[in-house]
């Protein structure tokens, strides 16, 4: 600001040039106030969450690099910033400079190298005064040693004019004399130091907080503080305080209450310094080097001042460099280097975009190499949870196998969306012939978010399931939701071919058991499909469009379903046997639905049939409700039920009964609570076994009582192993 006001006023108006460069500098002071405390205001210090720790370490690290070059800066009295040429290495290397340099180097060391054996928080302090009181022991006690000559030669500070009030800096400011036009075209250098200052602080306050062991920082309390500080600091005619880049001393000697000066915090802190007393103190004492005027500096060792510089950089270095080796992953420590590096040699702001970008690849990295294929099931594994026939069951332990599962999880990016379509890929190529599959199922319960390149990547996915004739079923996400938008958008679902969208996985799996069952009866004819079709299935009368192909031209999914369907018809034909057609039920059902799980004849389910009642329920009526105690067991002779489950470990869900099969039977023999609410789906007309009937059948006819027990086990066996899968 000062080089824009100077080209614009000219540098024969002093007066004009210095008012005019003070009042931006106050100006800017409170500009960055009111943005910090603004920041702090709206809670916007959540968002330092998102700064990895390893790029706070590399701020600390490149701080730490910066201060050894300003050490070396300061030691050597260089004119200008540590340049890295040969010009600067033959200035240091000069025999009356390397001396100023190397010997605060080895007094830094020589304090790291005590404070491992003294763990006392004076011994900074203590350190640094030995050095000034044997410094001037040496001065009084050779004679050709004097102050003037030791300042000419850069062991010294040079003496400020003698003279000068404190207040002399207000005596400057003169509105009179000020240039509006130049001050104005300081204003985007105004808002880029306000920039530079919301770069730095959020990074330096976590960062401070990571080096003392201060996990309760709130960066919003923090911002405001900073906010307050400045623009008072502002209004006061002073300037904002950073890394000041070229006088050590100052950095050292001013920790101004406008701004978190990083270094002398930490030192700070770690003297002990970490109440609110001690902060009162530092002010106090700052205060009075103010009012008493700069002397002092004029007495000040330069070996002190390089000392200190020295020790906070290698310290800092260490923490970022030497304590993370072999604690943080190999590209984050890269990132770390890069960050000191280019923070010390090149630029402070630089370094934390570089970084940033890098902790962003190396995210990239890392969480490609986590799948987003949390499980992989078949359907003979993993079933719906409709309470089916036997035979449909043994059926589809088979036939099952022609549907896969894959459930993915967590976000899915550009990244993970790759090792989900190599699967894919893999699954057609290396495995159809052996085990070709009719539905793949992509199950996106568990997925919180999908970018573009991953969405888009499903309409790929889809063109390739079908060229091999397969069909793509999405499961587990709401159309209304982040992930089924994105998927709207690309038109997954709105294409003339849409893929087939279900809510939940379990009725995914239903729509492909109800689609394979089909086969089961086609094996049989028309007849056996129309005439004896259960009420749950649906069947549709005419040609299944999923199968119409594979009926006509042959295909390795066609042939299985056939052998698996006349190997089920060969162990237990669906249809009554011809011997039971005249049987009145409830004989008929207790045959058809015991025939798989019991082996006792005609006549022994006979001796059951005076015990049972037939009851009708219209569509609706709730048949039990949860947590009552159960008073019946039921046998459906026709419509379909619905049992609705709470359980801790699943969560809500329902389960379809249909016809030919049992319900309630096991709360009803053990004497338990129900652990369902049942409502009748559809009109239903069901056997029921009640509480009287289940005494007197026990007490005439135990061994089917027995019988009925082992049963009841059986079939619920088979129907946890299905709600568990």
């Amino acid at each position: 600001m000062a080089f824009i006001i100077l080209s614009k006023v000219g540098d024969d108006e002093p007066d004009a040039v210095l008012a005019t460069t003070i009042l931006s500098f106050s100006i800017s002071a409170i500009m960055t106030g009111f943005v910090f405390f603004m920041m702090g205001f709206c809670k916007l210090g959540a968002l330092i969450g998102f700064f990895p720790r390893h790029i706070l370490i590399g701020c600390i690290g490149g701080v730490g690099y910066f201060l050894i070059a300003t050490g070396v800066e300061v030691s050597a009295r260089l004119d200008g910033n540590l340049e890295y040429n040969m010009a600067t290495l033959r200035k240091l290397l000069q025999a009356d400079t390397i001396a100023l340099w190397t010997l605060p180097l080895l007094l830094a060391i020589s304090l790291i190298l005590v404070k491992r054996q003294v763990k006392y928080s004076f011994v900074d302090a203590a350190y640094f005064l030995s050095i000034i009181g044997i410094f001037y022991f040496f001065v009084g006690a050779i004679d050709k040693l004097e102050l003037p000559d030791l300042r000419s030669k850069g062991w010294v500070f040079k003496a400020p004019d003698a003279g000068v009030p404190f207040y002399h800096f207000y005596t400057l400011y003169n509105f009179e004399a000020v240039d509006w036009a130049a001050l104005a075209d300081t204003i985007p250098t105004m808002l880029a130091l306000t920039f530079f200052g919301i770069i730095h602080v959020p990074i330096n306050v976590p960062a401070l907080g990571f080096s003392v062991g201060e996990d309760n920082v709130d960066v919003d309390r923090e911002l405001k503080a900073h906010g307050l500080s400045n623009a008072l600091s502002g209004f006061s005619g002073s300037v904002q305080v950073r890394f000041l880049q070229k006088y050590g001393v100052l950095r050292v000697l001013m920790a101004l209450l406008n701004y978190l000066v990083y270094t002398n915090s930490v030192l700070f802190v770690r003297s002990g310094g970490n109440s609110r007393v001690a902060g009162v103190m530092l002010a106090a004492a700052t205060f009075g080097v103010l009012v008493s005027g700069p002397m002092i500096i004029g007495y000040i060792p330069i070996m002190v001042v390089g000392a200190l510089i020295f020790f906070l950089g290698i310290d800092l270095v260490r923490e970022a460099l030497v304590e993370p080796w072999g604690k943080v992953h190999r590209l984050e420590y890269l990132t770390i280097l890069i960050i000191v590096v280019t923070m010390g040699a090149w630029d402070f702001v630089i370094g934390i975009f570089l970084g940033i970008l890098l902790a962003c690849v190396s995210f990239v990295l890392q969480t490609s190499r986590v799948s987003a294929i949390r499980n992989s099931l078949s359907g003979s594994i993993a079933a719906s949870t409709v309470r089916r026939h036997p035979v449909q069951n043994r059926f589809l332990q088979e036939a099952g196998k022609q549907i896969y599962v894959l459930k993915l999880a967590n976000y899915l990016f550009f990244g993970t969306i790759v090792g989900v379509e190599k699967q894919i890929r893999a699954l057609l190529r290396e495995k159809f012939e052996r085990e070709p599959i009719r539905f793949l199922i992509l199950d996106l319960q568990n997925v919180v978010g999908i970018d573009f390149s991953a969405a888009e990547a499903f309409t790929r996915i889809k063109r390739i399931l079908d060229v091999r004739g397969v069909t793509l079923i999405i499961s587990g996400i709401p159309l209304t939701g982040e992930v089924g938008t994105a998927l709207w958008n690309i038109g997954l679902f709105k294409a003339e071919d849409p893929v087939q969208f279900f809510e939940t996985l379990n009725s995914a799996l239903e729509h492909c058991e109800n689609d394979l069952l089909l086969s089961l009866y086609q094996q049989r004819g028309p007849a056996a499909v129309f005439n004896y079709s259960p009420t749950f299935l649906n069947v549709p009368k005419h040609e299944h469009p999923s199968l119409s192909n594979e009926i006509i031209y042959s295909s390795p999914r066609r042939k299985e379903l056939q052998q698996v369907a006349t190997t089920a018809f060969r162990e237990q034909d669906p249809v009554p046997h011809t011997r039971w057609q005249g049987y009145k039920q409830p004989l008929q059902l207790l045959l058809q639905t015991f025939s798989t799980v019991s082996d006792k004849p005609e006549d022994f389910w006979y001796r059951a049939v005076p015990f049972f009642e037939r009851m009708k329920f219209a569509s609706g009526t709730i048949l039990y409700k949860r947590e009552e105690m159960a008073d019946g067991f039921f046998l459906l002779e026709s419509g379909m039920l619905r049992a609705e489950y709470m359980l801790p470990q699943l969560g809500k869900f329902s389960e379809l009964i249909v016809a030919g099969t049992t319900c309630g039977e096991l709360p009803f023999f053990s004497g338990t609570k129900r652990t369902s609410t049942t409502s009748a789906e559809r009109d239903c007309v069901a056997w029921m076994l009640n509480q009287s009937g289940w005494e007197e059948l026990q007490r005439s006819q135990p061994d089917v009582a027995q019988e009925l027990l082992k049963i009841s086990l059986k079939l619920t066996s088979e129907r946890m192993d299905s709600i568990t899968k």
